[in-house]
């Protein structure tokens, strides 16, 4: 890892003058390594399609970062569908004209299928809503004999 943390200091001098949140890039990169045999098995389901090894270097990683922040990061820090915006942009930037597509299409299908931070509960309630809706309407009206 130290070699790693080397080449980033050094990219980040480079290219990332005047970065202010160099810890959140180091986090980045140290969260994507610790976790690179479970992001890559997550891939391979999403986009069975393309074998990890076919997939363009440039969207790979991006994908591996993508998938870092929706799984494994801080969500108050990167919203899901921030960190999804965020690596379609990288993709188009530093991939190839059908990145950013194919992008989308594997953090789409794993944010789907993950859900919405927040939604399992409103979906719950408006469930139970329905269901009680339900009941109501099947129970039976009182009559004149059923009061007597």
């Amino acid at each position: 890892m130290a070699l790693l943390d080397e080449i980033l200091d050094h990219n980040i001098k480079e290219f990332g003058p005047g970065l202010e949140d160099v810890d959140f890039a180091k986090k980045l990169m140290q969260g994507v390594m610790e976790h690179a045999g479970d992001i890559d098995q997550i891939i391979e389901k999403a986009a069975p399609q393309w074998p990890i090894d076919q997939i363009a270097m440039e969207d790979r990683n991006v994908l591996r970062l993508g998938i870092y922040e929706l799984l494994f990061g801080n969500r108050d820090e990167v919203p899901p569908k921030v960190a999804i915006n965020e690596s379609i942009e990288l993709a188009k930037t530093f991939g190839g004209d059908a990145s950013g597509k194919f992008v989308n299409g594997v953090l789409g299908t794993i944010y789907r299928e993950i859900g919405e931070p927040g939604k399992e509960h409103v979906k719950e309630e408006k469930k139970d809503e329905e269901n009680v809706e339900v009941a109501e309407e099947n129970e039976p009206e009182e009559t004149e004999d059923d009061i007597q």
